[in-house]
């Protein structure tokens, strides 16, 4: 449909005589009436690097789940540290004083519970929320492993950095539970405790073989190793 615009004539001039009549411009076109064919439509695609950095993300994440799940490779505990707050360089100090055998790792909780669910590491579910830092123990000597912490804790006034919770042979343990897990007997107090039973009456093997999970297999191999070694006449 064309637009259609009328002139009048100007106060100025005479009136129109009733034969004179209004003159049309038709000269204007409605856009509407454009066949569509004609038009250019834009779509917006994204940007190559908004897909490269996508790709990227993705491919960290991925990369950190398999870190995690490597870590928990012969590992016997997984706690989880209040991570707020922290500067870089306490990070790195922290890291320095642990020993080999235990690993720090910063990650997201939602990528550390995908590597552990499913798995006996499951039960750390409740450390999943604000931010953690990941401290993986790969040694039988668990008071050794925290204790590097909790002297760090102290030295560097982080009283609210405290452990969010931690999982030892499948079990959960919360913070107000790490006194449990910072006074377990060493290995050398483990034998030394055994070789005190071995010597004493069979109610001292008895409360020996009665102490923490953990030292369960052990007492009971080297106890049987010493009855062979004597004949079995205790």
């Amino acid at each position: 449909m064309e637009a259609t615009l009328l002139t009048f004539p100007s106060s100025s001039k005479p009136p129109l005589s009733s034969s004179q009549t209004l003159t049309p411009i038709t000269h204007f076109i409605n856009p509407l009436s454009i066949p569509t064919t004609k038009l250019k439509l834009h779509h917006h695609k994204p940007p190559p690097t908004t897909t490269i950095r996508a790709a990227i993300s993705r491919t960290k994440k991925e990369e950190t789940v398999e870190t995690v799940k490597q870590q928990l490779t012969d590992c016997h505990l997984l706690a989880g540290i209040k991570y707020k707050g922290f500067t870089v360089k306490q990070f790195q100090d922290l890291r320095r004083s642990l020993p080999q055998t235990s690993k720090l790792i910063v990650a997201k909780n939602t990528l550390v519970f995908k590597a552990i669910e499913g798995t006996r590491w499951e039960a750390l579910k409740p450390c999943m929320k604000g931010m953690n830092v990941w401290l993986f123990v790969h040694s039988e000597e668990i008071p050794a492993a925290l204790k590097p912490y909790r002297n760090f804790q102290k030295e560097k006034k982080l009283e609210e950095n405290d452990f969010t919770g931690a999982v030892f042979e499948g079990k959960f343990y919360g913070p107000e539970e790490f006194k449990a897990l910072e006074t377990l007997p060493t290995r050398a107090e483990i034998y030394a405790n055994l070789l005190g039973s071995v010597k004493g009456p069979a109610s001292a093997v008895v409360g020996t073989v009665q102490a923490p999970a953990r030292n369960l297999v052990m007492v009971l191999t080297a106890y049987v190793k010493k009855l062979e070694e004597s004949g079995g006449q205790q």
